[in-house]
């Protein structure tokens, strides 16, 4: 009863630690209320979680009222402040080392030129720019401990300089846009600037010191030892318990305490442990169960509780009240302002003037990396107490500009993604019109483990080429399956029937991680994991969604049939075929339809991974758009070590001549392009391999055969010859019109949707020992050739 008396008696209610967990409930609810009333009229969470907390409307003003007297003596009292600042640390490392493990250097490594003009284009004209007001705000804002010139101008510079990328990440994925080039030179930038801030902000504050050099190679030596210890640890982690779809607590709390552990030693020593952290999770290993747990369990709790409650504290602790009550205060915060604004705006596009940058984008990029966060706290703060302090007026000028600076941008940033769709849209939505050179994004789906096998085959031919660099995204389709009613008692129902949604799937699940985690053990190739859980009838637009957001050029999808032991295809759910159905006549991009055939063959395509020897690849020609996108397909598995590509055009012949021509039987021997009779060849496909055939058949890169058929039956024929020389068929969807090489193979057409040939070469009657992957370009890509 004392204690309890006690307990709610003190000034503080109940103690500092209960008033910091009921401000960080308020928070939370408050700022899912927010992000829902935003989030309708288009603006992202992390701008509303902020709003949440100066905003004076409906009584949900958590900010205004923090500082009145009784409430903020009763619910927010000083002593808890010290317990903010512990729980900070806490979050500050887990979210740093979160977008470490998620972050994507291989496009930041090729574009290494570009995100490093932006980056430093905004951050020095930031610098420039802090530097310049520097002056004048010395005289206004009044520091405790009459801080020294130089050091307040470099706080300035670092607060106009600075670039808050945990905030552009959740921007880019709220108004999802972080797929796209331009949202990813914003996250790379964003990120090379906070590093590049957050060096000069620990070399600034430990300079003084007398073994500042020590203690910094003593904090190098320790992030270097956690980064080699984890990727042993990590090793490990996944030979272990490979049935398990993630890892233990007990396990996933060893790897966070080390982490703990080593930023806690790197405070001690007086440096700041973020940069540690965020590299950390770079060189975390990426593959197997142990990221897939970390991604997980971090990611969810992270971005919905502890970011809202970081930012909404950023906002917390604002006092608008206060600043405006002194047009000078508010003469100051104008001045932080405007000078950030300009500063980004203009360094940014100067850098995308000379880059060639459209001046849309360098708007978008100069306003979202205006935008600020937990950092900021942290130049201006305790951080800082050993070279300045300010007093508590100018810290509220200092945070109130800070915070209003990442609403302003905030607010632009999402008006400009609601107006520049173009800016945003993929450029890419087929294989055709790119470069070798231009990333190829893939998503390959599957629907059950045995599927896997195929589509990591064409995943390792495509990776095969270090020319053409691509990114795959493997995207596992989960039937949702009704819940059947049953009479049974709690505890007699089966261990199945009591799963969560993370449990739907299965044993499949775990099938398919283990498969994909030995291909990137094998391989080196990192493929990044999706999931999609829905009833048959709307699975294809979750495919689509995830196509568009994630900007790929192709879909690579299973056939509904797989083959038996003897050779024949037996037809699966109904539903999958259903699926692929929908997601031809939908989907964003290019498709591709895998159908897996020749397991009796030795090697077939399928153990492409496990085997050592050479495929044979042969990629048929008949004519019009999707076997060009075929070919475009083929040109990128043709630089696999693994890979020997044929290319075979079947051609029209008037009379009884049925020879073939291949590229290596006589340098003189001119390709056969033009034809007359009832049908001429497309000229766009004629264009279009004669610029091949120079390019790449002339070199000896890829093998090139002619075969002339005066009919569909022929082409059977044809087809038949070739059946069993080939590991791999590539073909066109259709898209040819009524050719008369194909007339006539509809006769006995079982599934329309792969097309004339297509569906012959998948027919059960039809005896080949071969997979064949069906190609459909995407309709509305500007037809042409194959670029210089």
């Amino acid at each position: 009863m004392d204690a309890t008396h006690s307990m709610f008696c003190n000034n503080d209610l109940v103690n500092p630690l209960s008033s910091m967990g009921m401000q960080v409930s308020c928070i939370l609810v408050v700022s899912h209320i927010f992000n829902v009333v935003f989030r309708t009229v288009g603006q992202p969470g992390p701008i509303a979680q902020i709003l949440v907390v100066i905003n004076h409307h409906a009584g949900l003003a958590l900010g205004p009222m923090s500082h009145i007297p009784y409430i903020k003596a009763t619910f927010f009292p000083a002593s808890s402040i010290n317990y903010y600042e512990v729980v900070s640390f806490f979050c500050r490392i887990h979210f740093m080392f979160l977008f470490g493990l998620e972050m994507n250097m291989h496009y930041a490594m090729r574009n290494l030129r570009r995100v490093n003009f932006v980056a430093c284009g905004g951050a020095l004209m930031g610098a420039v720019f802090g530097l310049s007001v520097s002056f004048y705000l010395h005289q206004e804002l009044n520091t405790l401990d009459n801080a020294p010139l130089y050091y307040f101008s470099m706080i300035i510079m670092l607060v106009v300089s600075y670039t808050s990328s945990p905030m552009v990440i959740r921007l880019a994925a709220e108004l999802r846009f972080a797929a796209s080039d331009v949202g990813r030179t914003a996250v790379s930038s964003a990120l090379i600037t906070e590093m590049g801030c957050l060096l000069l902000f620990n070399v600034m504050v430990n300079w003084r010191k007398e073994n500042h050099i020590s203690s910094g190679f003593g904090c190098l030596i320790i992030t270097v030892v956690v980064v080699y210890l984890n990727r042993h640890l990590a090793v490990w982690l996944n030979a272990r318990n490979r049935n398990q779809k993630y890892l233990k607590a007990p396990e996933l709390l060893l790897i966070l305490f080390i982490l703990l552990t080593s930023s806690m030693i790197i405070e001690i020593c007086g440096y700041n442990s973020i940069i540690s952290c965020f590299t950390i999770g770079l060189l975390f290993p990426k593959e197997g169960k142990t990221a897939r747990t970390l991604l997980h369990k971090l990611g969810y709790s992270i971005y919905n509780f502890v970011l809202p409650v970081y930012f909404g504290y950023l906002g917390l602790q604002c006092d608008l009240i206060n600043v405006f009550k002194s047009l000078e205060r508010v003469a100051n915060m104008a001045i932080l302002i405007l000078l950030s604004i300009g500063s980004k705006l203009g360094g940014t596009l100067i850098a995308t003037r000379y880059l060639k940058i459209p001046t849309s984008e360098g708007i978008f990029l100069g306003f979202i990396l205006n935008t600020r966060g937990y950092a900021d706290l942290l130049f201006i703060g305790a951080a800082a107490k050993q070279v300045i302090t300010f007093d508590s007026e100018a810290y509220n000028v200092l945070l109130v500009s800070i915070v209003l600076n990442t609403i302003i941008s905030g607010v632009v940033v999402a008006f400009l993604v609601r107006g520049e769709d173009k800016m945003f849209t993929s450029n890419y939505t087929a294989i055709e019109p790119q470069q070798m050179e231009d990333e190829l994004r893939i998503l390959a789906c599957v629907y059950d483990p045995r599927q896997v096998s195929a589509i990591l085959a064409t995943v390792l031919a495509i990776h095969g080429s270090r020319v053409s660099p691509s990114t795959t995204y493997l995207m596992h389709l989960i039937e949702l399956v009704k819940k059947i009613k049953s009479n049974l008692l709690y505890h007699e129902k089966e261990t199945a029937d009591l799963s969560d949604d993370e449990d739907y799937g299965g044993n499949d699940v775990v099938e398919i991680n283990n498969s994909l985690d030995t291909f990137t053990a094998d391989t080196k190739i990192l493929v990044h994991q999706r999931r999609a859980v829905s009833s048959f009838p709307s699975l294809y637009e979750d495919v689509c969604n995830e196509a568009e957001d994630l900007q790929v050029s192709i879909v690579l999808l299973p056939f509904h049939k797989h083959q038996r032991i003897d050779g024949k295809l037996e037809s699966g759910k109904e539903g999958i075929r259903i699926t692929n159905q929908k997601v031809l006549r939908h989907a964003p991009c290019s498709v591709g339809i895998i159908v897996e055939r020749g397991l009796a063959r030795v090697p077939g395509f399928s153990q492409l991974v496990a085997s050592e020897g050479i495929q044979n690849i042969a990629t048929l020609f008949f004519g019009g758009p999707d076997d060009r996108e075929a070919i475009a397909w083929s040109l990128r598995i043709a630089g696999s070590p693994r890979v020997n590509l044929t290319i075979i055009r079947f051609l029209l012949t008037s009379s009884s001549q049925n020879e073939q021509i291949e590229s290596g039987q006589s340098e003189e021997k001119e390709i056969l392009m033009s034809l007359s009779g009832e049908e001429t060849v497309n000229e766009i496909d004629n264009t279009f391999m004669v610029d091949f055939y120079n390019r790449y058949v002339t070199s000896g890169q890829i093998g090139y055969v002619e075969k002339f058929v005066k009919h569909g039956a022929e082409t059977v024929d044809a087809l038949k010859e070739i059946g069993d020389m080939y590991s791999l068929f590539i073909v066109g969807k259709g898209g040819r019109g009524q050719s008369s090489l194909t007339i006539g193979m509809s006769d006995w057409e079982e599934c329309p949707e792969l097309g004339t040939v297509g569906d012959v070469l998948a027919s059960s009657d039809f005896d080949i020992h071969g997979s064949v992957l069906i190609v459909q370009q995407h309709r509305d890509v500007k037809k042409g050739l194959l670029h210089d």
